[in-house]
């Protein structure tokens, strides 16, 4: 092993072919998880249900720009995709509420190193930003 040799995460050590095929692409589950947790509403999601258990209505009113019909269509996704649960309870009128699932609690670790990430570089991400001219807002 050479003086320089920075260990890198098994994901990146993997070859990749050049061109990289669509189809290969399209089928990657790294793809696939990217698409569910990179659209606007699923990270923020997960993470609030991460702390503790949600009502709809709770959720609703804990995120102030989502739509009910953005809402219910993150959160059956993320059901879909086996991160969450829903469960209806007799009431009347019934009452939903929605909690992690084990698989999704073990997201929660991956999606918090990717936010210290983030925050630790904000700074340079702007800096680069600002040198390109190429204003992002958040």
């Amino acid at each position: 092993m050479s003086g320089t040799h920075i260990p890198v995460p098994s994901m990146v050590r993997s070859p990749l072919p050049s061109p990289v095929p669509a189809d290969e692409y399209e089928a990657c589950p790294v793809t696939d998880v990217l698409r569910r947790v990179g659209d606007k509403w699923s990270v923020l999601v997960i993470v609030l249900l991460g702390k503790r258990p949600y009502r709809f209505n709770e959720l609703h009113r804990g995120i102030e720009t989502i739509s009910q019909r953005m809402l219910t269509r993150t959160l059956r996704g993320l059901e879909t995709d086996g991160l969450v649960h829903r469960e209806v309870f007799p009431t009347v009128p019934p009452s939903v509420e929605y909690s992690l699932t084990r698989l999704g609690e073990t997201l929660l670790v991956p999606l918090s190193a990717l936010a210290d990430w983030a925050v630790e570089h904000r700074p340079e991400i702007a800096t680069a930003r600002a040198s390109s001219g190429s204003v992002v807002t958040s």
